[in-house]
């Protein structure tokens, strides 16, 4: 097989799909033509085969017909125009009516506002009822709770086809590698639903003895939770008697206490106490306790009843891609799950986890999206960094560290020199990186390998860009004299700004592409392990977690592993540059090596 055939996914529309309200339903063919309602739908798609895509809305809105084995496999070949839009556009905003603007290059500063019920609603004109598009061009507002009969549900899937052809055109012109990609995204969609419905199996005793350990008993009053509260701070307070009362959750409160110990600190992030571990007994009480208060409020009792189901699993909503560079992410805790918890994460009984875990993906990544050659030589080897630190002439864990410094542009410290090496040894891949970084610091947007839009002209939180800086990069703050600041001081937050948004875009077109990579993965081994009665239950950014029938473990490993491969070879387009994961059969995630 070519490159070319490999790259070249064939991307037929076979029809559209909406589920309206009230049992409303239709299924259209490629032309619009009626083929099913209602309850018809579900038997239709049963018996669809795997012919053209399904265009649907999103995802979550035809999630009703995602718990049968036999529409879920129809649904593993769909089009998801919010998630193609996401990919075309950047940002996470996708209802349908920004979409649907899109593609009819409508302003969508003018978006319709569904009415709110309060006095002024009564100035506005209402809409014909079975309306579908106003008549300045949008979409009306709240459309998928409008289809509310089979008619008008036909409608709105009709007016999907359209949008999904414009979209298909204006993907095509980003090349062969981005329809797969818009593939791809709209099948992680569905495995979202999936991953949201199945939930990550729990050991509930095993979890309530950490619960306990971290937080102390379930509290039962207001006066139990503050004396829980109170037991957390008294080893930390106990470390510096005569301290009086300090707030722990303050970090003023936090800084007079480890002054009052004699510990200067510029802050208190975890970075900057680290180092002064040593200087007083104070100072790992505190990182202790806050390893604890995480759990405790976060990830405490409250947590336990609102997420762990009756059924032992913990569930909260999937996202297909952020709004930045596209990785999944997940709510209730599931992305953040602190490491004392995870001993909790217990298969069912009768059943184990394959954990499969990408190894040096941001490298390998490299190799791929700079297309250098020698660099993908290095994958070749069964560690990456040991040919780099040979050609560099440095000690591996020197060029493991100037390597991830390119790609988060740090220039400083001991890769310093190294980084220079890198530039000489593996010219194409940092010239990449430095063109990513360039055109994102003049605010312009970037495209990771699969063709995905990565804005940087955002309006980025401050905590944001202070995260792409290192210690004392942050800006100045210098007044004039007159109160205001100065134009000195305006200057260096320009250039601290278009420096962070440069490190953002070199980093994001790593791992965003790195995430294009894992839902390719992701979704073509949930294909491959639904004949095993295996299901995905996590995705944590380069990591895969299986629940899997203990007789059937090793089949999915085979699974798992050639899925990989297949994913690889279908996403760079050919084998040069090696893809490794980290594979092992455990009863709960804790026991990983």
């Amino acid at each position: 097989m070519t490159t070319s055939q490999r790259l070249s996914p064939p991307v037929t529309f076979g029809g559209a799909l909406v589920l309206g309200r009230d049992g409303a339903a239709a299924l259209v063919d490629a032309e619009g033509g009626l083929l099913a309602a209602r309850e018809d739908v579900a038997g239709h798609l049963a018996g669809a085969g795997r012919g053209g895509r399904w265009v649907v809305w999103t995802a979550r809105s035809v999630s009703a017909l995602l718990d049968g084995p036999a529409p879920t496999a129809a649904l593993d070949r769909t089009w998801d125009l919010a998630e193609v839009h996401r990919l075309l556009h950047g940002g996470s905003a996708a209802e349908p009516g920004r979409v649907w603007a899109a593609a009819h290059d409508l302003d969508t500063a003018g978006l319709p506002v569904a009415p709110s019920g309060d006095l002024f609603d009564l100035l506005a004109e209402e809409p014909d009822a079975d309306l579908l598009v106003l008549p300045d061009g949008h979409l009306r507002p709240s459309v998928l709770a409008w289809a509310d009969t089979d008619e008008r549900c036909a409608a709105l899937a009709r007016a999907g086809l359209q949008v999904a052809r414009w979209q298909h055109a204006q993907v095509a012109e980003r090349g062969r590698r981005a329809l797969l990609t818009a593939c791809s995204e709209s099948a992680a969609a569905v495995l979202c639903v999936e991953l949201e419905r199945t939930g990550l199996p729990i050991d509930r005793p095993a979890l309530d003895r950490l619960l306990t350990a971290a937080a102390g008993p379930e509290p039962r009053s207001v006066e139990d939770e503050l004396s829980a509260r109170q037991a957390r701070d008294a080893p930390v307070l106990a470390a510096v008697p005569g301290a009086g009362r300090i707030d722990l959750r303050n970090p003023a409160g936090v800084r007079r206490l480890l002054s009052l110990a004699g510990v200067e600190v510029s802050s208190t992030r975890k970075w900057v106490l680290e180092a002064h571990r040593e200087a007083h007994p104070v100072v790992p009480a505190i990182l202790a306790w806050r390893k604890a208060e995480r759990v405790a409020t976060t990830y405490g009792w409250r947590w336990r009843r609102e997420h762990v189901g009756a059924d032992d699993r913990l569930r909260g909503a999937w996202s297909a891609a952020d709004g930045a560079a596209g990785r999944m992410t997940a709510q209730a805790g599931l992305h953040n799950l602190p490491a004392e918890l995870r001993p909790a994460v217990a298969a069912a009984p009768g059943h184990v986890l394959v954990r499969a875990d990408l190894g040096q993906i941001e490298p390998r990544v490299l190799a791929a999206v700079a297309s250098d050659g020698a660099l993908a030589a290095a994958t070749r080897e069964p560690d990456l960094y040991a040919p780099v630190a040979e050609r560099l002439g440095v000690e591996r864990a020197v060029a493991k560290v100037a390597v991830l410094a390119a790609m988060y542009g740090q220039r400083s410290g001991s890769a310093g020199e190294a980084l220079r090496g890198l530039e000489r040894a593996y010219p194409v891949a940092m010239r990449a990186l430095q063109a990513a970084a360039e055109t994102g610091a003049r605010g312009e947007p970037v495209r990771t390998f699969g063709g995905r839009t990565v804005r940087t002209d955002l309006s980025l939180g401050e905590r944001v860009l202070r995260a792409q800086l290192g210690p004392g990069e942050a800006p100045r703050e210098v007044e004039d004299g007159s109160g205001s600041r100065s134009a000195a001081a305006d200057a260096d937050q320009e250039r601290w700004r278009d420096a962070a948004r440069g490190r953002f875009a070199r980093n994001a077109i790593i791992q965003g592409s790195a995430a294009e990579l894992f839902k390719v993965w992701a979704v073509t081994a949930r294909v491959g392990l639904r004949a095993l009665d295996a299901r995905i239950v996590l995705c944590l950014h380069d990591e895969l977690i299986v629940h899997v029938p203990r007789q059937h473990a090793q089949a999915a490993v085979t699974v798992v592993e050639g899925s990989l491969q297949d994913a690889a070879r279908w996403w760079v387009g050919d084998d040069a540059v090696r893809f490794v994961a980290d594979l092992q059969v455990v009863q709960r995630w804790s026991d990983v090596d």
